[in-house]
């Protein structure tokens, strides 16, 4: 016996009409649903992977950073993988460092029965809160393989003001 390519519902005897009747397929599409959600609402670490869909730039999730202190700098050091100092703007303002820029990508792949072209971007932003004391004048800046590292040095005023306190048991 052949099998009809007429979805018939054999206990009624009725036409299948809405695909939500196969509990795969609902679940298939409220999966898809689930994760577009994610990429294009949230800024999540992976919202760079979406598919923009006609709505402009995706937000990038914001670099890793790391912040150190000693008594006469502050370091910060950001995690910019695939990208130049031309893409990178790095701003000092009202007790916040902010690192922002866009990330501009485009692949191309011709073999002999097909040719591939993707080409995606993203903007990032990320701020840092630092201390009081941080002499604006000679802050620096250097980019090299990806990683951006920022030293602020503090004014001699600041440098002079910590002080050691000694702690008692009891």
């Amino acid at each position: 016996m052949s099998k009809s390519l007429i979805p018939w519902r054999r206990d009624r005897g009725e036409i299948q009409t809405r695909r939500e009747d196969n509990s795969f397929d609902v679940l298939h599409r409220e999966m898809n649903d689930l994760f577009a959600n994610f990429f294009r609402e949230y800024n999540s670490p992976f919202s760079g992977l979406a598919p923009a869909a006609g709505r402009g730039p995706v937000v990038m999730g914001a670099p890793s950073v790391d912040v150190s202190e000693t008594d006469d700098e502050v370091q910060v050091t950001a995690d910019l993988p695939g990208l130049t100092e031309k893409d990178v703007e790095v701003t000092l303002d009202d007790g916040a460092l902010t690192i922002r820029g866009e990330k501009k990508e485009e692949r191309e792949e011709k073999k002999r029965n097909y040719h591939l072209v993707e080409r995606s971007y993203g903007r990032f932003e990320r701020s840092v809160a630092v201390p009081h004391g941080i002499d604006p004048g000679k802050v620096k800046a250097r980019f090299k393989n990806g990683v951006l590292n920022v030293t602020l040095p503090k004014t001699p005023e600041s440098r002079s003001r910590s002080r050691m306190i000694e702690i008692s048991a009891g």
